[in-house]
């Protein structure tokens, strides 16, 4: 929720305006990878279940308890991959277009821990993001060999890392948030923010969402086809889509003393507009739907309040 107080001083009345804007928020995609939810062969592939896709060989599939309380969850790594292979892509195509939706602001998020590996060879594990168009956005990078964090922007392979750090075999929720109506995006690992204010595409790509990509990298100093028996578990995976807050701006009174309203907000969404005296009983003034960023009202009832509290509201 956010919220402004104005204080104005009016024809000598004190008339405090009080604006209430609420996110919406949309799921996009969500799979906790049980059984009830496609995921019923847990001695097959994730690829190939509940319409999960892939490229590249190796290990990947379903895993028991590896989460504590979570049931069954997914994995990639572990299991070599085909000789001339050194990579592999999991991802759940998503095809969203956020701004067009009207829902510019998505986040995801999943629950992930590292296992380390027993042969003494270390990967790379990586979440990337890609269009639908099929250009890879950005990418976080998880660097088994020295557990170090980093990213990378589109257009490079340079990875800049962070001054984070993980744990193996440790449970981390992590958080990617993008506006691809501003091309931006940060992420935080257990509310540690890793990564902020980063361009989403820095090559004009288009600023949609494809899909979410969980990748494992054969480590090239060990050599191609030389991979560790590390993995990467991940549960929880969740993509949802906001729709910033409608603000409500006060622009004055007219000399009847009635109230000059603005309600600013995403184009096409339909907002209610309600006042009231006390923030118990609130009254519906006008229902409308923005065309561009705003729409206004005069509220004519306000005449003679010296207090009047205004809220804007999304509605089916």
């Amino acid at each position: 929720m956010k919220s402004k107080l104005f204080t104005l001083v009016v024809a000598g009345l004190l008339f405090t305006q009080f604006t209430l804007g609420f996110a919406a928020t949309t799921n996009v995609y969500s799979t906790q990878f049980e059984a009830a939810q496609g995921y019923n062969d847990i001695n097959s592939d994730l690829i190939g279940q509940a319409g999960w896709l892939g490229s590249g060989t190796g290990g990947n599939g379903l895993i028991s308890n590896a989460i504590s309380g979570q049931g069954q969850s997914a994995y990639i790594g572990f299991a070599a991959p085909n000789p001339g292979d050194d990579m592999l892509f999991v991802w759940k195509p998503i095809d969203f277009n956020a701004v067009a939706a009207g829902y510019p602001i998505v986040k995801f998020s999943t629950q992930m821990k590292i296992e380390d590996s027993t042969n003494n060879l270390y990967d790379i594990f990586r979440w990337s993001i890609y269009n639908a168009q099929n250009d890879r956005l950005f990418s976080l990078d998880f660097d088994n060999d020295f557990l170090d964090i980093g990213y990378l922007l589109d257009g490079t392979n340079q990875i800049v890392f962070t001054t984070n750090k993980f744990v193996n075999a440790t449970t981390y929720t992590l958080t990617v948030t993008m506006n691809f109506a501003s091309n931006r995006w940060s992420a935080s690992l257990n509310n540690t923010l890793i990564a902020t204010n980063k361009s989403i595409t820095t090559t004009n790509a288009p600023l949609n969402l494809g899909d979410v990509d969980a990748v494992w990298l054969v480590n090239q100093i060990s050599g191609t086809n030389a991979p560790g028996d590390n993995y990467m578990i991940f549960d929880n995976y969740t993509i949802t889509a906001e729709m910033p807050p409608a603000q409500v701006q006060f622009l004055g009174r007219t000399g009847e003393g009635w109230s000059l309203l603005r309600v600013n907000g995403q184009n096409n969404s339909r907002w209610s507009l309600d006042a009231t005296t006390n923030h118990v009983n609130w009254t519906a003034l006008k229902t409308n739907v923005i065309s561009g960023t705003f729409f206004d009202h005069v509220d004519t009832t306000s005449a003679g309040m010296p207090r009047r509290f205004y809220r804007a509201r999304l509605v089916p």
